[in-house]
């Protein structure tokens, strides 16, 4: 299979999503339910576009080398620094072929055996979360469980999942706040204060990720409770319209808490060379979630495999041509901005 007959062969299986080359929100705008973004819909192109401003410095005056990707992740040894994003609500977002079990038994396993790993998502339906817990299990614990900011009686089910299904990291999305039926909940869910962070840190029990920060502050904040890594994120877009790009929040970010904490980030990276830039912008890894769905909608565990080698040649490529025979070679003079 072909890259671009995996894109031919999700456009048969999507009814929201166009599949596009360039994955760049504009065909989406501001559809939602769907892939595309909150208000205006600027959110995801902004995303993407604000890393085409980020250019790669070509130095080719160096030893032959062939490039290093591989990435410790809290002891899971990665192929590449590259993660498949949380996804929910496949068959309303993106069209009815799978639904959130289904994805996520795919997506998981294809992700484990391509060398990188997956963060799942959750939702209202208690089975989407009992079955990506199995589906982490099953390989192993290489999957990264993420919890939505719920209330407290809620956090304490899903916790039974997360150590049920022997992961070795665990995720909350807080940038979720922003969704309506967390919103809507009672008792409340969703924004949560540093000393309700820690205490569900704690209760965790294993390195502990917090995912929608944008702010230098807002790492602080997730360092002050303990957590292990962040995800610079502005959760596609989707919950907070006339967001800044995460491209051009995370240099401030990674200065401040890179030495101290995981830094990972998402938002309309689609490429190796997207994934140069954000390692040499300070972040540790990328998270990847619109072509991953895109990729099993189009090929299932094949698809997976087939865009994981595509951005790894990309990077590999990349790292090449600008001087970097491993990850942490890469640094701020590698680009221009």
């Amino acid at each position: 299979m072909t890259y671009k007959e995996l894109l031919d062969n999700a456009r048969k299986n999507l009814t929201m999503c166009k599949a596009c080359i360039d994955c760049n929100g504009r065909a989406c705008g501001n559809l939602i339910p769907g892939p595309g973004s909150k208000g205006t819909g600027d959110g995801a192109t902004r995303n993407y576009e604000a890393w085409k401003e980020v250019r790669v410095n070509m130095d080719t005056l160096h030893e032959n080398f062939e490039p290093d990707t591989s990435f410790d992740f809290f002891g899971i040894k990665m192929k590449y620094p590259v993660f498949a994003g949380p996804v929910g609500a496949v068959n309303m977002h993106y069209g009815d072929k799978y639904n959130d079990v289904e994805y996520n038994n795919i997506l998981v396993k294809a992700c484990a055996d391509a060398g990188i790993c997956a963060f799942t998502g959750d939702g209202v339906v208690p089975e989407v979360m009992v079955t990506a817990s199995d589906a982490i299990s099953k390989c192993g614990g290489i999957g990264v469980p993420t919890v939505k900011p719920w209330d407290e009686k809620t956090l304490e089910e899903k916790f039974k999942l997360v150590e049920a299904s022997q992961c070795k990291v665990v995720a909350m999305d807080v940038d979720a706040a922003g969704l309506p039926f967390l919103q809507n909940m009672n008792p409340p869910a969703g924004a949560k204060s540093v000393e309700e962070l820690a205490a569900v840190i704690k209760k965790a029990g294993r390195p502990f990720i917090v995912k929608g920060v944008m702010t230098v502050r807002g790492a602080l904040k997730a360092k002050e409770a303990g957590a292990a890594g962040i995800i610079v994120s502005n959760h596609g877009g989707r919950v907070l319209d006339q967001c800044p790009s995460t491209a051009e929040v995370l240099p401030d970010i990674a200065d401040a808490v890179r030495d101290h904490m995981m830094v990972l980030v998402d938002g309309g990276i689609r490429s190796g060379v997207d994934v140069f830039k954000a390692l040499a912008l300070g972040a540790h890894g990328v998270v990847i979630a619109r072509p991953f769905v895109t990729a099993v909608f189009g090929g299932a565990e094949e698809g997976v495999k087939l865009y994981t080698e595509k951005i790894g040649a990309e990077l590999i490529d990349t790292m090449k041509m600008c001087g970097a025979a491993k990850l942490s070679d890469i640094d701020r003079e590698m680009v221009w901005i």
